[in-house]
């Protein structure tokens, strides 16, 4: 049986005009995904900056996931069709990340001397990068379109 077609959801636009992806559970997706990028971002500077040999693939994942974490959230603060769907591609390469760089740090941990953010499934961030994506994935899934 075929699933019935989503009625879109009615979000207040912004001031541009752009319909706001932030109202709601939104803003909480905006709050944890700036927080994943302040975590990840400067964790993997500082590793970067300080200890690249150690462990070059891992901290340079762990960059990637920042740089991943900091679009979503641009998305999302943007605003907009464009901004949701490329928000919603985004979070669904994000999980594949987290679910090959998990599988593969726990296949094979000599690959890996040091964590990254997606290490064990982000055991290290309390799974949220396991959990984030999908949450964000469902939120997204529904089309909005302006209030009249």
């Amino acid at each position: 049986m075929a699933e019935p077609a989503q009625e879109p959801v009615r979000e207040p636009a912004s001031p541009g005009g752009r319909t706001r992806l932030v109202a709601g559970p939104g803003m909480l997706l905006v709050w944890l995904y700036g927080v994943m990028v302040v975590g990840a971002v400067s964790r993997s500077a500082v590793q970067i900056a300080t200890e690249f040999d150690k462990a070059p693939l891992a901290y340079s994942l762990s960059a990637v996931a920042g740089l991943v974490y900091g679009f979503i959230t641009y998305s999302l603060v943007r605003g907009g069709e464009r901004a949701r769907r490329a928000a919603l591609v985004c979070c669904a390469a994000e999980l594949a990340g987290v679910l090959t760089v998990g599988t593969w740090t726990l296949a094979d941990p000599a690959a890996f001397p040091d964590a990254t953010v997606w290490s064990d499934y982000g055991m290290g961030y309390l799974f949220i990068p396991v959990l984030l994506p999908i949450t964000a994935m469902s939120w997204l899934r529904t089309p909005r379109t302006p209030a009249l």
